[in-house]
């Protein structure tokens, strides 16, 4: 099982967060990012943000990275957006 962690935070406080489970038989690492990923936005009625270089490597290095408003194309109404796996198998 898979599992990413997204939270919307605001200052100190987190807005909203869910949890996503991937089986794993979805395919690659990156194949199940990126379905967590459009699940996560999808539950939080959100465009799916842009990866820039810097969250590509932070999410191959510690898996994790921070989603800011240089990510998305509209506004947002949070500070950042983070994407965090809690479980890989």
């Amino acid at each position: 099982m898979f599992q990413i962690w997204g939270k919307q935070v605001k200052g100190t406080r987190i807005i909203k967060q869910y949890t996503v489970s991937i089986p794993d038989n979805a395919g690659n690492r990156t194949k199940k990012v990126f379905r967590a990923m459009t699940e996560l936005c999808r539950e939080f009625d959100l465009q799916e943000p842009i990866w820039l270089d810097i969250n590509i490597r932070e999410f191959q290095q510690f898996s994790f990275t921070r989603f800011h408003q240089d990510n998305f194309i509209e506004p947002i109404e949070f500070d950042y957006l983070e994407f965090r796996v809690l479980k890989e198998e």
